[in-house]
């Protein structure tokens, strides 16, 4: 087949559960590909010489030799392949923004549809269990040396894997009650079913890592204390959990619930009811769970309040597309000012208009206010949902150098803090950022433990 031949062939599409089952449940949403479509795509592939696709990936995994594997029918060859570079191929196949990493690279996707690497990274992936085969390498035999990691998020995950891999007995403590860091409490489950994260973790405890749960590093227990423990090193990887305010007038009344907040509460199980009328502010990946979700907990009427355009919305396309055929309504080029209330409660939300100005280096134009324009919204409740900060908790006690964000400041080639036997890295060093980010940096971040805790040189061919 050549190459106009390749070009010809349209992208597969998955099935989709109907619109009408989706909002009243918790259910995946997109189907996975059955062998013979998944086949069809990767024949669009045109095994570039030199793949873009690789470039814009941050785990740089090798995405031609997998497709070019999945062509020839060897799909378990083609599962260890991308598990050489990547630690979490089920979860980053469904919960990452191709389309702004390696499919947004495609030369396919120049004059068409690029090639739908992360429906067929997780083709391979539900293949594999499907079929009953083992998922994880070989462990190492243990040599009792200890490693501490603090968050049991994509970062947390990926260092306990690299370092178990090389027989050191991690420790993974978590604050909350359940394990997955911001996959369990951030990520609804129509996007990343809990069985997906819960594999992970059996196939980490039987290599010998444990989780404690129900344990926050910087108040229960400090840095210092798992040095005293035996730990000869610590891995900080604690999420981006806290909540960025608005920053109005009348956001502390009820009815207002911040975005992580919420996606928290309702993914731990607690009843959160926020009424009929729902108003959701932002327009990232944040903003649609939320309101994809109040419409899943008996909300019917919900909306989305973004103060740019459509073509600056960060969130996902496929996951605006499933929004809207949801029901949800995007207010485009609209920003809250202020929040009215009666007897400490929410009534109105005080919005104004905005155009967009002046745009930056990376093309994003900066909204502002239309004088005079300012209009009533009625609701029940609002989510704010701009963005997320680190908390830092875990560093208390310790010298440990914070960046302008917030974040820990760590060596940019080792992940090294400025507390020798303590690295960072995923959201607590990058600030909320994509798990295929997360994954790469902790690879990095064991590779810099496993030398430090070897006596060996942190840089030296990096």
């Amino acid at each position: 087949m050549d190459t106009k031949e390749r070009m010809a062939i349209p992208r597969q599409q998955p099935r989709e559960l109907p619109v009408a089952e989706r909002i009243s449940n918790f259910n995946e949403v997109v189907f996975g590909y059955d062998d013979e479509t998944a086949r069809r795509e990767a024949e669009r592939c045109l095994q570039c010489k030199k793949p873009k696709c690789r470039e814009g990936c941050p785990i740089h995994n090798d995405i031609p030799g997998f497709i070019r594997l999945i062509r020839e029918g060897k799909i378990e060859e083609a599962y260890w392949l991308d598990r050489q570079t990547n630690t979490l191929p089920a979860i980053c196949s469904r919960v990452c923004p191709h389309e702004f990493q390696c499919e947004g690279h495609c030369l396919l996707g120049k004059k068409g549809q690029p090639v739908a690497i992360g429906m067929l990274e997780r083709y391979i992936v539900d293949w594999m269990t499907a079929n009953g085969k083992s998922m994880l390498p070989s462990c190492a035999l243990p040599n009792k040396r200890k490693v501490a990691i603090v968050g049991s998020g994509p970062a947390g995950m990926s260092v306990a894997y690299y370092l178990a891999k090389e027989g050191y007995a991690c420790t993974i403590f978590e604050s909350l009650p359940k394990t997955g860091g911001m996959l369990t409490v951030g990520i609804p489950a129509y996007r990343l079913p809990r069985a997906i994260i819960a594999a992970e973790f059996e196939a980490l405890n039987q290599c010998g890592v444990k989780v404690v749960s129900g344990v926050t590093i910087g108040l229960d227990k400090t840095l210092d204390d798992l040095k005293k423990e035996g730990f000869e090193a610590v891995f900080l990887g604690p999420g981006a959990h806290v909540s960025r305010k608005l920053g109005v007038e009348g956001e502390e009344l009820a009815g207002v619930i911040h975005g992580v907040d919420y996606l928290r509460r309702v993914n731990l199980g607690e009843p959160v009811s926020l009424g009929r009328n729902v108003v959701v502010v932002g327009g990232g990946n944040v903003a649609i769970d939320c309101a994809r979700t109040a419409l899943r907990t008996g909300s019917d009427q919900v909306f989305i309040l973004y103060r740019r355009s459509r073509e600056e919305m960060p969130a996902s396309k496929a996951e605006i597309h499933h929004l809207e055929e949801e029901g949800v309504r995007i207010e485009m080029l609209a920003a809250p000012v202020k929040i009215h209330g009666e007897n400490g409660r929410l009534t109105k939300i005080e919005c104004i208009r905005m155009q967009l100005g002046e745009c930056d280096a990376s093309g994003r134009c900066r909204p502002e206010p239309m004088v005079g324009s300012n209009f009533m919204i009625e609701a029940d409740a609002i989510i704010p949902a701009i963005s997320q900060d680190v908390d830092v908790t875990a560093g208390s006690g310790q010298k440990l150098a914070l960046s302008r964000w917030g974040t820990f400041e760590v060596d940019e080639a080792t992940l090294q803090t400025t507390v020798p036997w303590v690295f960072a890295a995923g959201d607590a060093v990058l600030g909320p950022q994509t798990v295929a980010k997360a994954v790469f940096q902790a690879k990095e971040a064991a590779e810099s433990i496993h030398r430090l805790l070897q006596g060996r040189d942190l840089r030296e061919g990096r």
